[in-house]
C-alpha cells in the first residue's frame, strides 16, 4: 500500500499535529505501508523533520502569506508520487487545493482529517476568510473526498452540520506510553520546573492560543486563591506553551490585572531567584518541546485543558500516559477520561474552572494517584498506535475497494 500524506507544517509549529500525524505515519510505515510525506518549509524545518524518520518527509517553500500557504511545487510533487490514495491533514490553505487538483488529473481518492477545523468555535475564527477559501477551493475539496476521518463522535457531528455526507470513519489520536524507569525519573532536563520550592505543579502544555481559554483558567485561579488560600498555597499553575499572535502579552497583562504574582522563565536566559519563584503563584515556562516537553510532564502533579474548543487533544493523551490527572472540558472530546475516572470535568466559565481547581487540589495525593493511573491504563487499552494505525489500513483498504465496511466507518 503505498500512502500519500499532506498537510500544513511538519514541525512543531502545527501544534499536536505535529505529534498526531507524524507519530500515524511511522505506524503506517512500520506497518508495511509505504507513506510519501509532503508539506511546507518553515523556521523549525530543519530541527523538527529529523524527528519522521525513518520517514523522509519532502517539504516546500510557500510563495505570498503564510496562512495562505500557496506552494506550487506541491502540484509538481503529488504528480511524482505513486501514492494510490493521499490522506490530507487540516483545511484551509493551499494543500487542500493541491490535493483536489491531484485527484482530479489523477482519478485517485483522497481521505480529509479536519484536525477540529469544523468544529463550530473553529468556524467561528477569521469567518469571511474561511468562508472565502469555501468558495473557492475548500467546499469542493470536502464534498469530493472518498472519506472524512473524525476524531471522536463530536467532530463526527461536526462534519455532518457543516453539510458533508461523505463517509466517516472514527478513529482517534494514539499516544505513545513512556516506559516506568522514565516516568518516574527527572532527570537532568527539569531544571527549567523546580521553580516550584516543593508546591504541587498543576501543568497547562500547548498552544498560547485564545481557544484554549487560559484567561479564563489564570482568573480562576486567582478566585481559587482568595477562596481557598490554605489549600491552594500549595500549588503553583505552570504555563507552558508557544505564543501564537501575541496572546501570551496578553495573558500576563490579565495575571497583572487579576493580581497574580507569576515568574517568567519562557526565556533561557530568564533569571529568575528561588525567592522571587516562591513568591510567585504562577510560571510561564515557554515553549517545551521533546526532553524538555517530557520533563514537564513528569514533574508536574497534574493537568488542564480548558479549552472552547478541541479536535482531540493530544497533550491530555499524553498527561494520561504520564499517569497524570486531568481537569479539563467536554469541548476536550474525550468523554472516556469522565467515564473512567481519569478526568475532572470542568466547564470553561472563570467559576466553574474554580471549582475545578478547588475539587482537584482538596482531594488526597492518594486520589490524585489512582485517577492518574486510571488516565494510563484507558489510553494503553484504546490509544495505542499499534491499534489506531491498523484501524486506519483498514479504512484505506477499504477505500481502494477491498473487503467489507470497517466498524470505524459511518456512511
Amino acid at each position: 500500500m503505498h500512502i500519500g500524506f499532506l498537510t500544513g507544517h511538519l514541525t512543531r509549529r502545527s501544534g499536536g499535529l505535529y505529534d498526531s500525524v507524524r507519530r500515524l505515519a511511522q505506524t503506517l510505515h512500520e506497518c508495511g505501508a509505504i507513506v510519501d510525506v509532503l508539506g511546507l518549509v518553515d523556521r523549525f524545518s530543519g530541527d523538527d523533520l529529523l524527528a519522521w524518520a525513518p520517514l523522509r518527509p519532502q517539504s516546500f517553500r510557500v510563495l505570498g502569506p503564510a496562512i495562505v500557504g500557496y506552494t506550487p511545487a506541491l502540484d509538481a510533487a503529488l504528480a511524482r508520487s505513486r501514492a494510490e490514495l493521499v490522506h490530507c491533514h487540516g483545511i484551509w490553505m493551499y494543500p487542500s487545493l493541491a490535493c483536489l487538483r491531484w485527484a482530479r488529473r489523477a482519478h485517485k481518492p483522497y481521505l480529509i482529517s479536519p484536525r477540529g477545523m469544523l468544529d463550530p468555535w473553529a468556524l467561528g475564527r477569521s469567518r469571511w476568510i474561511k468562508r472565502g477559501a469555501g468558495f473557492v477551493f475548500q467546499n469542493a475539496h470536502l464534498h469530493r473526498a472518498a472519506c472524512m476521518h473524525a476524531l471522536c463522535d463530536a467532530e463526527a457531528e461536526a462534519v455532518r452540520a457543516y453539510g458533508l455526507h461523505n463517509a466517516i470513519c472514527i478513529i482517534p489520536n494514539g499516544v505513545d506510553l513512556p516506559s516506568s524507569a522514565e516516568n518516574s525519573n527527572f532527570g537532568t532536563d527539569s531544571w527549567q520546573i523546580r521553580f516550584s520550592d516543593d508546591r504541587k505543579i498543576l501543568l497547562y502544555l500547548g498552544r498560547l492560543h485564545p481557544k484554549k481559554n487560559l484567561a479564563n483558567l489564570l482568573r480562576a485561579w486567582k478566585q481559587a486563591l482568595n477562596s481557598h488560600p490554605s489549600t491552594m498555597e500549595n500549588w503553583v499553575l505552570a504555563v507552558a506553551g508557544w505564543d501564537q499572535g501575541g496572546y501570551e502579552r496578553r495573558l500576563k497583562h490579565v495575571a497583572n490585572e487579576v493580581g497574580l504574582s507569576f515568574a517568567d522563565l519562557s526565556s533561557q536566559r530568564s533569571e529568575v531567584s528561588r525567592q522571587q519563584s516562591a513568591a510567585s503563584s504562577v510560571a510561564f515556562l515557554g515553549p517545551r518541546f521533546g526532553a524538555d516537553k517530557n520533563a514537564c510532564y513528569r514533574a508536574c502533579d497534574a493537568f488542564i485543558l480548558p479549552s472552547f474548543s478541541e479536535g482531540l487533544p493530544m497533550t491530555v493523551l499524553e498527561a494520561w500516559a504520564y499517569a497524570k490527572p486531568v481537569l479539563m472540558t467536554p469541548e476536550c472530546n474525550l468523554p472516556e477520561g469522565f467515564a473512567a475516572g481519569a478526568a475532572l470535568q470542568i466547564g470553561t466559565a472563570l467559576e466553574e474552572i474554580a471549582t475545578g481547581l478547588r475539587q482537584l487540589t482538596e482531594m488526597s495525593d492518594d486520589d490524585r494517584t489512582a485517577m492518574g493511573e486510571r488516565g494510563r491504563t484507558l489510553v494503553s487499552t484504546k490509544f495505542s498506535w499499534p491499534q489506531i494505525g491498523e484501524q486506519m489500513r483498514s479504512v484505506y483498504e477499504w477505500v481502494l475497494g477491498g473487503g467489507a465496511t470497517p466498524q470505524t466507518v459511518r456512511l
